[in-house]
């Protein structure tokens, strides 16, 4: 009498699942397949069929200055972003949680970069950050200090655009902290209290830090990600220059398939840029996790 019934909700399950699965399949599975494929082929678009010429996507990336430029200023953004967004999230959670009022306030404040539209932020930094007519400049010549052009030349343009990813960051990962700084009990901080942790470091070094483990690995992982795939600030501002010192892997990828059309090697591009992230993950992984305390 049971069997039925098992192939009842058997069926059910299958019937569920089916369209994630499809989705699955449609939107992940067969576009990774198809970019892996094309990597190997000089596929350029209007022409078909493509060649299959093995490696040589690859040894052209060797050798490209274009693409070795990207790559290192795509390093040096993720490596000014990823740690000050997240130790200015974490800085920012502590001051608000340990606020007597206001909290609400200063969340919606420092979290409308997230919500924002990115296009529209960077019209605004645009006028921010212009050398002339720029508030920022202003308020340097005002004490005296001339300020360069920010986003047109090649010594400050990337710093200038790691700072936008800081100021867009920060908000989401202060709010990441917050809900783990909520999680973590009143209790343990009056105990640490009693136990002669006076100081407010002492409490943080012996039970926030400890027990924000989870929380901290969590917003590294989202942190990376976010900074490795950067791309809409730099096509909005920039478009990589001036002589690419502001272009990253993943303008490359675009200009190379959308531009040049050359799809073939902007497939070639996008495995480099996968191989990367999957190297980070597991870097921070396997450092992090040992150390993370699940309480």
């Amino acid at each position: 009498m049971r069997e039925p019934g098992r192939r009842g909700e058997a069926l059910a399950g299958w019937l569920l699942t089916t369209p994630a699965a499809l989705a699955f399949l449609l939107l992940v599975l067969a576009p990774t397949l198809a970019a892996v494929a094309l990597a190997f082929s000089d596929y350029e678009l209007g022409q078909w069929p493509p060649a299959w010429i093995g490696l040589e996507n690859f040894r052209e990336l060797w050798t490209d200055r274009g693409f070795r430029t990207s790559f290192v200023n795509t390093l040096v953004y993720v490596g000014l972003v990823a740690p000050l967004s997240v130790l200015g999230g974490l800085g920012l959670a502590l001051l608000i949680e340990g606020a007597a009022r206001g909290r609400t306030l200063f969340r919606a404040v420092f979290f409308l970069p997230v919500v924002s539209l990115t296009v529209a932020m960077a019209a605004a930094w645009q006028y921010l950050l212009h050398p002339t007519i720029g508030p920022v400049n202003a308020a340097l010549r005002m004490i005296g200090v001339t300020g360069p052009a920010w986003l047109s030349s090649s010594d400050t343009v990337l710093l200038s655009l790691a700072a936008i990813g800081i100021w867009e960051g920060v908000g989401f990962n202060m709010v990441l902290f917050m809900a783990g700084l909520t999680a973590i009990p009143r209790e343990l901080r009056e105990a640490a209290l009693v136990d002669g942790a006076r100081g407010g470091w002492d409490r943080f070094r012996l039970v926030t830090w400890p027990l924000l483990g989870p929380t901290t690995l969590f917003v590294v992982t989202i942190s990376l990600i976010r900074a490795v795939r950067v791309f809409d600030t730099v096509a909005v501002l920039t478009r990589g220059g001036p002589n690419k010192a502001s272009e990253v892997l993943l303008y490359t990828m675009y200009t190379e398939g959308f531009t040049f059309l050359r799809l073939g090697y902007s497939a070639a591009i996008t495995l480099v840029f996968l191989a990367i992230v999957l190297v980070l993950m597991l870097l921070q992984t396997r450092v992090l996790d040992r150390r993370v305390h699940y309480g």
